[in-house]
């Protein structure tokens, strides 16, 4: 098993404003995972996305991209959709480049479409993609869609597992939100049950914050806020450590590598050495 933390972006105590000066930061922290973030554009050339790898691995650093957010493969405007697909690939491109194991991605909206419906359309162009990727010849970088908060996105856990059961490629994979799925069961979440759906992962890549509480609508919501609330983590840790996983688990609150620290505390006192 290895663990794997660090923050979904830049260090944000680095002294250089940089993925360059977030790589020093990490190291000095003995932290050892940094998520690119494309959110809002995919800012690397080609030729800087390889520089970036090539330092990652000089500080021993495991990196995945997010890929930007301007994403819906269901949309009804087909537009849309061709732009999603070339942002999709061009984030592959960049983390194949980067050496990067996953790209993230908030793949879609149900819309007017049933769950059946939306299910189908997702396989068929998630075929695509894999097509795509395999033209491209990409090699060590895979897929992952998120699991997503809200009922309106696609998709749950389960659907996601379906997919890939339905897909079987080596270059689809799924990044488990545990916030989102806390949101969607309202304030729930049952470890042992999420990561025995995961048995057969050999490398699970995951996010972690907490998640705000709406006294108005009673409801947890997707609003990210640093690690003292819920849903805690040290049970999650525990399960990890029970299990032997091997896990990348990126920091997705608004203190990014301070709550990755948090969370390597945690793993230390229950005994994993870093």
């Amino acid at each position: 098993m290895k663990i794997y933390l660090g923050p979904g972006g830049n260090c944000l105590t680095a002294k250089q404003s940089s993925t360059f000066g977030s790589f020093e930061r990490l190291k000095e922290l003995n932290l050892n995972a940094q998520e690119i973030e494309f959110v809002r554009s995919i800012y690397l050339s080609p030729k800087a996305a390889e520089e970036i790898g090539r330092q990652a691995r000089n500080y021993g650093i495991e990196l995945s991209v997010h890929a930007p957010y301007f994403i819906n493969l269901l949309s009804e405007d087909r537009d849309k959709v061709e732009a999603s697909l070339k942002r999709i690939l061009e984030s592959v491109d960049r983390a194949e480049r980067m050496g990067a194991k996953f790209v993230v991605v908030h793949a879609a909206y149900y819309g007017k479409l049933s769950k059946e419906e939306a299910f189908n359309k997702m396989k068929e162009i998630t075929l695509r993609i894999i097509e795509e990727m395999e033209k491209m010849r990409v090699k060590n970088t895979k897929l992952a869609y998120e699991t997503m908060a809200k009922e309106k996105q696609f998709a749950d856990l389960d659907e996601l597992l379906n997919l890939m059961k339905e897909i079987k490629s080596k270059l689809l994979t799924i990044c488990v939100d545990f916030a989102h799925l806390y949101c969607r069961e309202n304030g729930k979440i049952d470890y042992s049950k999420v990561l025995d759906k995961l048995k057969g992962f050999k490398h699970i890549h995951s996010h972690f914050s907490n998640v705000k509480y709406n006294l108005n609508s009673k409801k947890f919501v997707d609003v990210h806020v640093p690690m003292n609330s819920h849903p805690s983590f040290e049970p999650l840790a525990k399960e990890i450590l029970k299990r032997k996983i091997t896990i990348t688990i990126i920091s997705e609150s608004p203190k990014l590598e301070l709550d990755s620290l948090k969370m390597k505390d945690i793993f230390e006192k229950l005994g994993y050495k870093f």
